[in-house]
């Protein structure tokens, strides 16, 4: 069977140790790209649209998990969703995970007998699929929600913030969790945002991420928290985006493809 595949992976000799061993367990397959990043699995995969992604977990800049959620919602309407395979040093929640997730997983370094067994089962994945195939479907996109949550974890709740401090001018402003609406990544920022106040802080999203109540803060968008309770409404548009509006903002916030299955009626 003859396929296309990018490997994403910052370990040159790993890299080209995987893709000698994929020569072998599968000849036909095309090795269009190799990259060394997040982002440049993101921009390669949009550009060269290959059928098979494998994607090393841990990366500089984005992991594999964020790379792939990226190109979950930048993936192209019509065209069949890449086949995931995850690349990982051997982790008991990784393989956890991917067992329950169904996502097939390589560990490395790699093993020609279980990369042979993830060659198969992505070679069946691609005889199933069809033409028309949506990009990506549903389970494929319920299934790096899940991984995505369990990556990022969530502290007790004894750990979780109760305030947030940012500078302001030559001061310090406390904001308390209770008031927060929004959390946006804005450049090297964090936007918080109240009803009627926005402070910058400096701790990334996903280091805030672990922080926050799983219940009480919802992810809408890889850059885009916010707080459940205070959603108003959310609409659909004739493309199939989807936008929320909250109570005491007003603004419209993107929901991304990877979270809009949040939002169906009970």
């Amino acid at each position: 069977m003859n396929a296309t595949a990018l490997i994403a992976e910052d370990e040159p000799l790993l890299a080209q140790a995987l893709q000698a061993e994929l020569a072998r367990a599968w000849p036909g397959l095309h090795v269009v790209a190799t990259v060394g990043d997040g982002e440049a699995a993101v921009a390669q995969a949009l550009q060269l649209r290959p059928e098979v992604l494998f994607l090393d977990i841990r990366m500089p800049g984005q992991t594999g998990l964020q790379a792939a959620a990226e190109l979950a919602d930048e993936w192209p309407a019509g065209v069949p969703f890449p086949a995931l395979v995850f690349v990982t040093a051997y982790d008991a929640y990784a393989v956890e995970a991917f067992e329950t997730q169904a996502v097939d997983y390589v560990l490395k370094p790699v093993q020609p007998a279980r990369l042979a067994r993830t060659v198969q089962r992505v070679q069946q994945v691609l005889q199933q699929r069809q033409p028309t195939s949506p990009a990506p479907d549903d389970a494929t996109l319920e299934r790096l929600r899940a991984l995505l949550s369990a990556g990022s974890g969530s502290s007790p709740a004894a750990q979780r913030l109760q305030v947030i401090s940012a500078s302001v001018g030559s001061g310090i402003r406390m904001v308390p969790i209770a008031e927060v609406l929004v959390f946006e990544a804005a450049d090297k920022y964090v936007r918080v945002l109240t009803a009627n106040t926005e402070v910058l802080i400096r701790t990334p999203l996903k280091d805030l991420l672990p922080q926050l109540d799983p219940a009480v803060f919802w992810q809408v968008h890889r850059g885009t928290v916010v707080r459940a309770d205070a959603i108003d409404s959310v609409q659909r548009d004739e493309a199939g985006k989807h936008t929320l509006r909250l109570r005491g903002r007003p603004e419209a916030w993107p929901v991304s493809r990877l979270y809009a299955g949040q939002f169906k009626a009970m």
